[in-house]
């Protein structure tokens, strides 16, 4: 699904990607844990063809990425690229039509669904601007699944969720992945990490550690070890 070979990217002298090589199988959900400014947020921008890498190569359904041809990746960016003026359902369906999705019928039907899916169907008719944080990030995710893409590239899609809301989001990725779909999903929360089939470590733009959530903790060599530790002992082999 994804091929990252030997990536290295700068903003200016900020080193954002160190020769980063990392391949994401279909099906699966793959978590990028990291604090910030480890380079979750670049690599996601790249792989959605956003922004280009200065040495290395990527292929995306074994093609290089390109931001004109999207119609197989939903993407929830990390800040919102909604408009706040319209309507959650004029939202969904503004994006709808930017992802192809050109018989009207057809793109009714669909963005009704997905509105009702992330339960705000009685704020439909709301602007963004009345809806509260928690209700945006639905928006927005609604917006990245409403053209049903097999691949998904969610950054930090659970900030600001309340607990409920982000098992509900949880619940429903789970769905995803078991459907065939594809997920590369940035976080800085344990919580998220925990639901991963597998996740890399990044810290700095480097890759540090690489398995499932399981066989990363085992491999500290304690058998109550948590992801938290699990991250700090790769960092301190480093």
């Amino acid at each position: 699904m994804i091929a990252i070979e030997d990536v290295t990217f700068h903003f200016g002298k900020v080193l954002a990607l160190d020769n980063l090589t990392l391949k994401v199988l279909p099906g699966l959900s793959m978590g990028l844990l990291g604090p910030n400014g480890a380079g979750k947020s670049t690599l996601i921008r790249i792989l959605v063809g956003l922004l280009k890498p200065q040495r290395g190569s990527i292929h995306v359904f074994g093609e290089p990425p390109s931001i004109t041809n999207t119609s197989r990746i939903g993407y929830m960016p990390q800040l919102s690229a909604l408009y706040r003026e319209l309507s959650a359902m004029e939202n969904v369906d503004f994006f709808a039509r930017m992802y192809g999705l050109r018989s009207k019928q057809r793109r009714r039907e669909r963005v009704e669904e997905v509105i009702r899916l992330v339960n705000l169907w009685e704020r439909r008719n709301d602007p963004l601007l009345h809806l509260s944080g928690g209700m945006r990030q639905r928006v927005s995710l609604a917006c990245a699944i409403v053209h049903s893409p097999p691949l998904l590239l969610l950054d930090e899609p659970t900030v600001g969720l309340d607990p409920e809301l982000r098992v509900s989001f949880w619940e429903y990725f789970h769905k995803l992945t078991a459907s065939g779909v594809t997920l590369v999903i940035s976080s800085h929360t344990m919580d998220d990490a925990a639901h991963c089939d597998r996740l890399v470590f990044l810290r700095t733009g480097r890759l540090i550690a690489e398995g499932t959530p399981q066989g990363l903790c085992q491999a500290t060599g304690r058998a109550e070890a948590t992801l938290e530790e699990a991250f700090l002992y790769f960092i301190r082999r480093k």
